[in-house]
């Protein structure tokens, strides 16, 4: 029975059980009005999101799951290629969709596919091996490091996806510090980092107004302020306790993207304080049983894989929280495991497959 239970992490499948049933929840108290106004029926979102979106990511975690974990790092530079012909499928006509002013999409005729959500996970698969090799060569590789994450930059730039690249840029800085680079190296990696942020941000009006906004939420308040106006109007409204799963007033089109990047902002107006508070330590539970799991890895490359998905999800999870009660600007990220979406549940389930897969093997 102890050999048995080490060969498996069920701390961190537990945790993610739990953010799952509650996204299943909040999402069905989110969904009904919306699918019973454009379909006819209130389940609509809710077998929407099991069907494209559970169903798949859990079969294909359970495929991570069993897949010697040799292979990834074998295959990384696989994963990346493809990914990135993915990322260039979004722009042709036809097969790309072009929605709120960035082409993100490609149409699969039953459904859409966001390829940038699988970049999370294909870019650190990527990323681990190679900072794996290259600390094996004890050889600089800032320079390198930048090449790689440059293209990351411009593919993601043409997409318009300023909150994808951010959580990117973020996860990969904190892979580069784990690879035992130089102190020297990290701090010149963040100050090129961050002054590349701030010039997109500067030179499209609509990020910069969105930071003013942010700044000062009378700005616009009809316009960029409204949405967090409205937001924060339901956080307040859950008090302590919540008014209850199904009682939330502002899930009636109050406030926009309600299912998808706005979604806490419901589960705090129906949990109340007590289950956002139960929200947050999940994930920090969540990134405390991968940093248990990379502590425990055998090699760098394995290490670096799991720090690298759990910084990713937890990090992506405060973020959108952290825009939610205007501690940050509003961002468009879903929130990990419970927003409306196939392709960033699908992701999320794989990188949790992938962590079990290192927990076992690390086991054996």
């Amino acid at each position: 029975m102890k050999k048995h239970h080490l060969q498996f992490d069920y701390f961190l499948a537990a945790t993610t059980g739990v953010l799952l049933i509650l996204g299943i929840l909040i999402l069905a108290s989110v969904s009904a009005n919306f699918s019973q106004e454009k379909f006819g029926r209130t389940t609509y979102y809710l077998f929407h999101q099991i069907l494209y979106g559970l169903v798949p990511g859990s079969v294909l975690g359970f495929v991570a799951y069993k897949i010697k974990i040799s292979y990834f790092r074998k295959l990384a530079w696989i994963f990346i290629l493809f990914n990135l012909i993915l990322m260039i499928l979004v722009f042709i006509p036809g097969l790309g969709i072009f929605s709120g002013g960035a082409s993100r999409w490609i149409n699969l005729g039953f459904t859409t596919f966001q390829p940038s959500e699988i970049l999370k996970l294909s870019f650190i698969v990527y990323l681990s091996a190679w900072l794996a090799n290259r600390a094996d060569k004890k050889t600089s590789f800032l320079i390198p490091f930048l090449s790689v994450l440059a293209v990351m930059i411009v593919l993601l730039s043409l997409q318009s996806d300023l909150s994808t690249l951010v959580i990117i840029i973020a996860t990969a800085i904190v892979m580069f510090f784990l690879s035992n680079s130089s102190i020297w190296h990290n701090i010149l990696l963040i100050l090129i980092c961050g002054g590349g942020l701030s010039a997109l941000i500067k030179f499209a009006p609509y990020r910069m107004k969105r930071i003013l906004v942010f700044l000062n939420p009378d700005l616009d308040p009809m316009g960029m302020g409204y949405q967090i106006s409205q937001i924060l109007i339901a956080i307040g409204s859950g008090g302590i306790s919540g008014l209850g799963l199904g009682m939330s007033s502002q899930r009636f089109g109050f406030i926009p993207q309600t299912m998808t990047d706005s979604i806490f902002a419901i589960f705090a107006e129906e949990t109340g304080f007590i289950g956002s508070l139960i929200l947050i330590f999940l994930f920090l539970f969540f990134f405390w049983a991968g940093l248990r799991i990379a502590k425990r890895s055998k090699d760098k490359f394995t290490k670096l894989l799991v720090m690298g998905i759990s910084c990713w999800i937890c990090l992506q999870g405060f973020i959108n929280i952290g825009a939610m009660i205007s501690l940050l600007p509003l961002t468009g990220i879903p929130l990990p495991f419970i927003s409306y979406g196939g392709s960033h549940l699908v992701s999320e389930l794989i990188a949790v497959g992938v962590i079990l897969n290192i927990s076992k093997s690390n086991k054996k």
